[in-house]
């Protein structure tokens, strides 16, 4: 990653998505207390804010390394919350960002309308471009969450598409629906 960002950084590249996946991990930045992370998950630190959460088979992860002189710091990260909520909406999903009260841990991400979290978004600027981005559950092994604390937010309950299209008595959408709605989204207007 850190060679993609120099390359936006020098000039030498336009602002770039890459979507992909992992294998289990939790990546946690450097405010994460210790008691936070699991006992039997593998788990890295990484130069990005926000605290822990988890990657693996079954999630979108989306990297974004984005010149953020066009929108600044804090509206890359509302850029990003409304992308993904649009993409969720398209797909029958109803999905919202909500504000942070002042003093309360972050709640960058997004969210099912009863305060679930669906994604998860951690960045990092550098020199003016983004590193990082945001992990979209869409039916990953979810009890993977319940062995750490997620996001900084020991109430949080996790939720992925999987789970919200049973509850609507519905399938879940493919990898790829997925994948195109949410480039479609974050490249509307590119």
């Amino acid at each position: 990653m850190n060679t993609w960002v120099e390359e936006r950084q020098q000039g030498l590249a336009e602002d770039r998505l890459f979507l992909l996946s992992h294998p289990p991990i939790v990546t946690y930045g450097p405010r994460t207390k210790p008691e936070d992370l699991p006992a039997d998950l593998p788990a890295v630190q990484v130069d990005r804010g926000g605290y822990a959460t988890y990657h693996g088979p079954g999630q979108l992860v989306g990297y974004l390394v984005v010149d953020v002189k066009a929108r600044g710091p804090v509206d890359i990260v509302r850029w990003l919350e409304n992308g993904l909520v649009d993409a969720l909406g398209w797909l029958g999903f109803p999905a919202v960002r909500r504000e942070t009260p002042k003093g309360a841990s972050s709640l960058a991400g997004v969210w099912t309308p009863d305060h679930r979290k669906v994604a998860s978004i951690g960045m990092r600027i550098r020199r003016g471009v983004t590193s990082h981005g945001f992990a979209l559950n869409v039916d990953p092994d979810m009890t993977a969450f319940h062995r750490f604390t997620a996001c900084g937010l020991a109430d949080v309950t996790m939720v992925s598409l999987a789970e919200l299209a049973a509850e609507q008595r519905r399938g879940t959408p493919s990898d790829a629906e997925v994948r195109d709605a949410v480039f479609a989204a974050l490249t509307a207007g590119s």
